[in-house]
């Protein structure tokens, strides 16, 4: 049997999607060891996982992608991190690799540093994609704007010439600093962030139909496993079981990006309507919101415990929450706030599981409106939750895994 190295980015919305598919691959006999954020180690050992954390020197680097003011300086801000945090997770990653002596890697899609080192290391690797994919492919709208599918002549012309622009847009935020990490592993410069995931062994995007656009294009290391869910165990709060109007659901972003304007304005937006309103928020300060007393704000609640119960759910558009209500087949509005998420809730619109909201139009008044409809939108949520399922099982992300050490065949440990 092979032994796997997964390396992930210290982020919980990271983490917790890859659980199932690593728990998946260990259940067939091969050894997994998550080198993560310091804080899960333990409840992954507790799962059955081996694990360990990132350096400290990985963690420190936050992405303050949410203090700038403009669409492009959130993307250069944010990049920019990844690429600085890159340079520790290489020595960081060479370290687990000598621990733990594996056969394959499996690295997390923003974690830049340790890619360059899977490969000037020569070991057969995976980037794992907890989000939707950014392939170009006819028919497909450019990734990261969230645009509407747009089909015909008049589509294939906007989207030619726009995936053209998102990629000149994503090289000047991106190669610089990941040609940097590239030069000092004794590796060729990329021309392109497309050469990113063409580069690596296998892609396994944890993404799946209706929340992923049909492909019939798809490179061919690229395996979509679907969504799998997975959270950190915790008691059932007693509250959920009484009696009541149903529970509308308002998350904001796990990993702090400065999007607790959400978690205010739903408060006030909801107050005093047929539903009970839970708000979890990280936020640092304290959230001023108003007194009701059918809102409840809390630190932390596993989704999983009120999504059942649930009409709608008001979230940042992250793929964990999204990923979780929709299989759920709950209704959503989705208020993006910045990376991935303006394409996630484009996704969500358009598999007719919610609406979405941009932060400019953000007003109690609108906010009210667009919960109101997605909670009458129930039936189509329901079928887009049975075609997600459908998709979506932990033994595709094990057998994409297998691809790397196929027929047995193991790639000698290189050191560089």
């Amino acid at each position: 049997m092979s032994r796997f190295l997964a390396y992930t980015a210290p982020a919980v919305g990271h983490v917790l999607p890859v659980v199932p598919g690593l728990l998946a691959l260990q259940a067939r006999g091969h050894h997994v060891h998550v080198r993560t954020l310091p804080k899960l180690v333990p409840a992954l050992r507790a799962a059955g996982l081996d694990a360990s954390p990132v350096s400290p020197d990985v963690v420190d680097i936050e992405v303050g992608d949410y203090t700038a003011r403009s669409d492009s300086d959130r993307l250069r801000q944010g990049q920019g991190d990844l690429m600085r945090r890159g340079r520790y997770e290489i020595p960081d990653l060479a370290d687990a690799i000598a621990a733990v002596r594996p056969d394959a890697l499996l690295v997390d899609t923003i974690t830049y540093g340790a890619q360059t080192h899977a490969q000037a290391a020569g070991i057969p690797y995976a980037i794992m994609q907890p989000s939707v994919i950014a392939v170009p492919e006819r028919g497909i709208p450019p990734y990261g704007l969230g645009l509407r599918p747009k089909p015909g002549p008049v589509g294939r012309v906007r989207d030619a010439v726009l995936w053209r622009v998102v990629e000149r847009l994503f090289a000047r935020t991106m190669l610089p600093g990941l040609n940097e990490l590239r030069a000092s592993a004794g590796l060729r410069p990329f021309r392109s962030p497309l050469e990113i995931q063409q580069n690596a062994d296998a892609v396994i995007a944890l993404t799946a139909e209706p929340l992923e656009y049909p492909r019939r294009e798809l490179p061919a290391n690229t395996h979509l496993v679907g969504v799998q869910p997975w959270e950190l165990p915790a008691e059932r709060p007693a509250y959920l079981d009484e009696p009541g109007d149903p529970w509308v659901l308002v998350t904001c972003s796990t990993d702090y990006q400065g999007d607790e304007r959400l978690a205010v304005t739903a408060a006030r937006a909801l107050a005093g309507e047929p539903v009970r309103v839970l708000i979890t928020a990280t936020s640092p300060e304290p959230l001023d919101l108003p007194r009701a007393d059918n809102v409840r704000l809390e630190r932390f609640v596993p989704h999983g415990h009120v999504l059942p119960q649930c009409a709608a759910v008001v979230c940042h558009g992250g793929m964990g929450i999204v990923a979780k209500a929709m299989l759920q087949g709950v209704p959503m509005v989705v208020v993006p706030f910045g990376r991935d998420q303006p394409e996630i809730a484009r996704r969500v619109t358009e598999a007719g599981s919610g609406r979405t909201l941009k932060p400019k139009q953000l007003t109690p008044q609108r906010l009210r409106a667009a919960v109101r409809t997605a909670m009458a939108s129930s039936d189509r949520a329901a079928q887009a939750a049975a075609q997600l399922a459908a998709n979506s099982d932990p033994a595709k992300f094990a057998d994409a895994a297998l691809t790397l050490v196929r027929n047995g065949h193991h790639a000698p440990i290189a050191t560089v």
